[in-house]
């Protein structure tokens, strides 16, 4: 009998071993959410997710269908980080919002480009042409900036650069005497019929159908200052877990599966 609760006892503690390493291994994981917006985007997370997971990082992948949303997420406290923004965008809403956010890594560039149903280069738009852009300033001022590198409008000296966005009233030149149409980004693609010509974001130009190498007129150049970035609250920034989250977007596998995968639409900028 001694020897038959002696085993037990034994059995009782390895099954009390065996769940307090579970426990200690659930407590070490650590769950972040991490907004960004649906398409490629999401695509690439889904791979960040799988490296994360090595480092003991769960990362929990939560997509919108707009640019306002996660950041306001985040400030809120429903997100621990975002990624779907540049730089200037940030900029432009920490001005506007107040939000303290800070960028923490680069992620990829994204050339933002110039598409039509009918022409094959911004050359080509006719006189009082409709030409639709994004209506946030940052990607507004980049739009436009696009369309006067390619000779379409000239804008005012000193706007456009230098954190002064650029807008519609900013342009110092316009021979054609383009219109231009402010619409909300995740619009532009659906707006192509009706227009000569839309400045469109590369993540809503592919879930579109629309390929930039190869089916926009004109293309930004990759070394332009919109590369996109992870985003956190000030207050959490120098936080363990940021660090880990950065490393596993920053990783080989990401590089690779953005090179097999979108084969120049997203250029990976670390």
């Amino acid at each position: 009998m001694k020897m038959l609760s002696i085993t037990k006892t034994l059995a009782a503690a390895t099954v009390a071993l065996g769940m307090a390493a579970a426990g200690s291994a659930a407590a070490q994981e650590q769950t972040v959410r991490v907004g960004t917006v649906s398409g490629p985007d999401a695509e690439v997370w889904q791979v960040v997710q799988k490296v994360a997971k090595k480092n003991g990082l769960n990362v929990k992948v939560v997509e919108f269908n707009d640019y306002v949303q996660p950041n306001a997420a985040l400030d809120a406290g429903d997100l621990d980080a975002n990624s779907f923004q540049h730089q200037p965008y940030l900029d432009s809403q920490i001005k506007q919002r107040g939000y303290k956010m800070v960028s923490v890594g680069y992620t990829y560039i994204s050339p933002l480009g110039i598409y039509s149903k009918n022409l094959k280069s911004p050359k080509d738009l006719p006189q009082g042409a409709k030409v639709a852009v994004p209506n946030d300033p940052s990607n507004e001022n980049r739009a436009l900036l696009l369309l006067a590198a390619q000779g379409a409008i000239k804008l005012k000296p000193g706007v456009g650069t230098n954190g002064v966005n650029a807008t519609p009233l900013d342009i110092a030149e316009n021979p054609k005497k383009l219109k231009i149409v402010e619409l909300d980004a995740a619009q532009l693609a659906r707006a192509l019929p009706d227009v000569a010509a839309a400045v469109i974001n590369t993540n809503y130009a592919l879930a579109a159908g629309l390929q930039p190498t190869t089916n926009a007129i004109a293309l930004e150049d990759i070394h332009s200052p919109y590369a996109n970035i992870i985003v956190v609250r000030t207050q959490d920034k120098d936080k363990p877990w940021v660090k880990k989250l950065v490393a596993a977007y920053q990783s080989d596998e990401v590089r690779q599966f953005m090179k097999a995968q979108f084969k120049g639409a997203m250029v990976p900028s670390f």
